[in-house]
């Protein structure tokens, strides 16, 4: 039997070569940044989402040290043991303050906090609507905790609304509604419609999730996030989940909410229940990572600049981007076995860029997933662009 097991095991894995959809771990041996290492030879790297330049900041080092020296190293427990800690207690009010919710709730990762979520505000027959383009950890949410799960069409409004018209004619006004949606979406780069999000979960009473990784800490005048500027609040999106494993260059994430909201999570979200706290010590170096987001608008000025630069000459060049004005710039192929063949092309001039295939992005929809940092300087740019060109000159792509 344990034969047959593996045989089957064996037969999948070929299968995902034959289809340009296996991968494979590449061994980092340096800090994260623009300028990584692989086997003893320098990458550039387009591929990180350590969009501010923080993963390897000293101030950031500094703290952890210091923190591990102060607190060791494990946590020891879950929070409701004795993993929690004065430094997660100071960093979930400087993030409340922050982010202008009453208060926050630390969490392991983004997807133990959307699990969080769902476990503890959703029973099996409530219904989920996701944007059919959310990040997996959402959609893994609705999956396991609710039987009645939908996806709209991404960003089509009135799709969603016509879904939650037909909702509220066959549910039991007992069972609750929730919508679900990314800030920036991770593989597209482009925004959630923030504001009519917010106009229909209010008219047809439902939850509104926000999971906004890729916004927090990049976008707003403050970095507060994809909702900063449009000055929505706490009412009107009242679930807030980020990682600061992004933009924060650090781990971790948490929910930001109401009084209820957060006791709620606490009493109920089995992924913090039955998860082993973050370390003291991270989180300190996460406090001192918010405190350079505060400090340091020029980061987002920078990778606005280099945003803004990459863009404007790709479309010179005529190259076939997505369109994103965020730093995950996507550009499109299509084909699995091309998007895989340009990575290793780019890989052999020394440029790191990840191919994208099913199942993280539909069905002919693989790409380049080109994302830009603070730290990348004009000329590493315009390297990646003119490896990029010859690519697409010598392809089928430009017929």
């Amino acid at each position: 039997m344990a034969n047959k097991l593996l045989l089957q095991l064996q037969q999948r894995l070929a299968q995902q070569q034959q289809q340009h959809l296996y991968r494979q771990l590449n061994v980092m041996q340096s800090p994260q940044g623009v300028e990584v290492i692989f086997d003893q030879q320098k990458y550039l790297s387009f591929c990180s989402n350590d969009y501010l330049g923080l993963a390897n900041h000293p101030e950031i080092i500094q703290a952890l040290q210091r923190g591990a020296k102060q607190y060791g190293v494990g946590s020891g427990a879950a929070s409701l043991i004795n993993g929690y800690s004065e430094q997660h207690q100071l960093l979930e009010q400087e993030l409340a303050e922050f982010l202008q919710r009453d208060r926050v709730l630390l969490f392991s990762t983004g997807y133990m906090a959307n699990l969080g979520i769902a476990t503890a505000l959703l029973q099996v027959n409530d219904r989920v609507f996701a944007d059919r383009y959310n990040h997996a950890s959402l959609l893994d949410s609705a999956r396991l905790v609710s039987s009645k799960h939908q996806r709209y069409r991404h960003n089509d409004m009135q799709h969603l609304q016509q879904l939650l018209i037909k909702a509220q004619v066959e549910s039991n006004t007992n069972h609750q509604c929730l919508i679900q949606s990314d800030g920036v979406f991770s593989m597209e780069g482009d925004f959630a419609h923030l504001l009519d999000l917010v106009k229909l979960s209010q008219h047809y009473q439902t939850w509104l999730v926000l999971d906004d990784a890729h916004g927090f800490g990049v976008l707003g005048a403050n970095g507060r996030g994809s909702w900063e500027n449009l000055a929505l609040n706490q009412t009107q999106i009242p679930i807030l989940m980020a990682t600061m494993g992004k933009a924060m260059g650090c781990f971790g994430a948490f929910v930001a909410g109401s009084e209820p909201l957060i006791e709620s999570l606490i009493q109920f979200a089995r992924t913090y229940l039955f998860t082993t706290a973050l370390p003291p010590a991270l989180v300190m170096a996460a406090r001192k990572s918010l405190a350079i987001v505060k400090k340091q608008a020029w980061r987002r000025q920078q990778l606005a600049d280099n945003i803004h630069y990459f863009k404007r000459s790709a479309k010179q060049l005529d190259l076939p981007l997505l369109n994103s004005s965020t730093a995950i710039q996507p550009l499109l192929l299509k084909q699995d076995h091309l998007a895989l063949e340009w990575s290793q092309r780019l890989w052999q001039q020394g440029i790191l860029v990840s191919a994208i295939r099913p199942p993280t992005v539909a069905k002919n929809q693989a790409r380049l997933r080109i994302t830009l940092s603070t730290e990348h300087q004009t000329s590493h740019i315009d390297y990646l662009l003119e490896q990029l060109n010859k690519l697409y000159v010598n392809s089928t792509l430009k017929n």
